[in-house]
C-alpha cells in the first residue's frame, strides 16, 4: 500500500493502469544529500495527470464530455486523461498560455479556447459550460487525492526522507503531498510575486493575489483553493525569486541533465537557498512543459 490515507490509496489503485510510477534520484549537491522525485517524467510532462485521471475515474458516473480551465499543465493533463478514457474535452486557458502548452493540449484532440487575462477568468467561462463534467485544477478532493499519489510513491521508495518539498500554485499538489507524505514535514515553495498560499497563510484565509513571473503558467493561481488551504495550514511556506528559480533550473540541467520548466525547479531553488529544514529532503520536480535554452 502506497499510503495510509484511504483516498490516496484508492487513487493510486484507480490511476495505476494509466499513470507512470516515476523514479527517484538520490544525489549529493554541495556536500548535502538530497532525493529528487522525477515527476517531470510523468505522462504529459507533469504531475497533473494523476489528479485528472482520479477525478474522471472516481466520478459518480461516466461523463458525456469534460471541460476544464488551466494555465497549461492541468489542461494537458485533463485533455490526455479524457483521450485515454475516450471522452471529448474542452480546455479554457488565459490568452497568454505558452505556445508549448497550447500545442500539447491540441495534440490530444481536445478543443482549446483562449479566454481572459487570468486563470480565474478562464475558469469562470469553463464552469459556465452546460452538460459537462468540470475538472478543477486543484480545489477538489479527488484531484488532491490523485496528486497525493506522487508523494506516496516517493516515501515508499525513499522512506528515510524527513521532508517533502513542492512548488505551489493553487495548492493541489501541496495538499496532496501532505496526505501522501506519511506524516513527514511538507515545505510549500512559491515564487515571489506568484504567492497565493503565502498570502493566504498571512491573512488566515484564501485571498486574491497578483500573478506574475517566470513560473506563472504553472503556478499562477489567483487564489489558493479552499479545500487545499484547509489541509495546508501546518506547512512551511517559503518564497524564492525568479533569479533563484532560473539558476536552479539551469543547475539541474548542468549537473544532472534534468530539463524542467521553471515551476519544476522551484523546490530545488528553496533547497539551494538553505530554506528547507531536515536532514534528507525529497524535492518534487513537478513539470517539464516548456521550450527553453540553458543560460550561457
Amino acid at each position: 500500500m502506497l499510503s495510509d490515507t484511504p483516498d490516496v490509496a484508492a487513487a493510486a489503485s484507480r490511476i495505476a493502469p494509466y499513470a507512470r510510477r516515476t523514479p527517484i534520484l538520490r544525489a549529493e549537491v554541495d556536500g548535502r544529500p538530497v532525493v529528487l522525485k522525477l515527476e517531470h517524467l510523468q505522462r504529459t510532462g507533469s504531475f497533473k495527470v494523476r489528479g485528472a485521471l482520479n477525478a474522471l475515474l472516481g466520478a459518480p458516473s461516466r461523463p458525456e464530455r469534460v471541460v476544464t480551465a488551466s494555465g497549461g499543465n492541468h489542461g494537458v493533463a485533463v485533455a490526455t486523461a479524457a483521450a485515454l478514457l475516450d471522452l471529448p474535452a474542452t480546455v479554457y486557458t488565459p490568452e497568454w498560455v505558452p505556445d508549448a502548452k497550447a500545442r500539447r493540449i491540441e495534440a490530444t484532440g481536445a478543443k482549446l479556447i483562449r479566454h481572459g487575462a487570468t486563470y480565474a477568468e478562464a475558469a469562470s467561462a469553463a464552469t459556465a459550460v452546460p452538460d459537462a463534467l468540470y475538472v478543477p485544477a486543484y480545489d477538489h478532493p479527488l484531484v488532491i487525492a490523485g496528486q497525493g499519489t506522487c508523494a506516496a510513491e516517493a516515501v515508499a521508495d525513499a522512506p528515510d526522507v524527513d521532508a517533502l518539498v513542492v512548488a505551489v500554485g493553487g495548492g493541489g499538489l501541496a495538499s496532496g503531498t501532505v496526505l501522501g507524505s506519511g506524516g513527514r514535514h511538507v515545505v510549500a515553495v512559491e515564487p515571489v510575486g506568484c504567492q497565493a498560499l503565502h498570502d493566504a497563510l498571512e491573512a488566515g484565509r484564501p485571498v486574491d493575489s497578483p500573478v506574475g513571473g517566470v513560473a506563472k503558467s504553472a503556478l499562477g493561481a489567483t487564489r489558493v483553493g479552499a479545500v487545499p488551504f484547509a489541509i495546508l495550514r501546518s506547512v512551511t511556506s517559503v518564497l524564492v525569486s525568479d533569479g533563484e528559480i532560473l539558476a536552479a533550473r539551469d543547475r539541474l540541467w548542468e549537473e544532472f541533465r534534468l530539463a524542467v520548466e521553471p515551476a519544476g525547479a522551484v523546490p530545488f531553488a528553496a533547497w539551494l537557498a538553505g530554506a528547507v529544514p531536515g536532514d534528507l529532503s525529497c524535492l518534487v520536480l513537478c513539470g517539464a512543459n516548456t521550450d527553453w535554452t540553458p543560460s550561457d
